[in-house]
């Protein structure tokens, strides 16, 4: 009688238990900031050859060239940069070199070059 008891609460406990984490999943999905932050956003080609690795990158201009794999030239109006876009990071957008684009990324800073690991591409306005 007293297995069936323990197993009865035991039962009742997890039910219960299980009534409330059902309830937490009707919550609605988290949000987020969006708004100035405290380390600038570099936006120019040429603010990224003075710029510290991993320092995020907004860039507008045009892919000039693919350089094989993942590697690609990308040109604005104030210099010129090589940039790795990975598949996945291209989110759909089909580009040429007529094409103005807006990535987003962040620098990265080897022993010879700064390069830009693009995190998104999208089409710009």
């Amino acid at each position: 009688m007293k297995k069936l008891l323990v197993v009865s609460a035991f039962l009742l406990a997890s039910t219960s238990a299980f009534a409330a984490n059902t309830s937490t999943s009707a919550q609605p999905a988290q949000g987020g900031f969006t708004g100035p932050s405290a380390t600038p956003v570099i936006k120019t080609i040429s603010q990224v050859k003075n710029a510290q690795d991993d320092a995020a990158v907004e860039l507008t201009g045009y892919i000039t060239t693919s350089l094989g794999d993942d590697d690609y030239m990308f040109k604005d109006n104030t210099g010129e940069i090589k940039v790795e876009i990975d598949h996945n990071d291209w989110n759909g957008v089909n580009a040429t070199p007529s094409t103005k684009l807006k990535i987003r990324g962040e620098v990265d800073k080897d022993w010879s070059e700064r390069t830009i690991d693009v995190k998104a591409v999208a089409l710009a306005n």
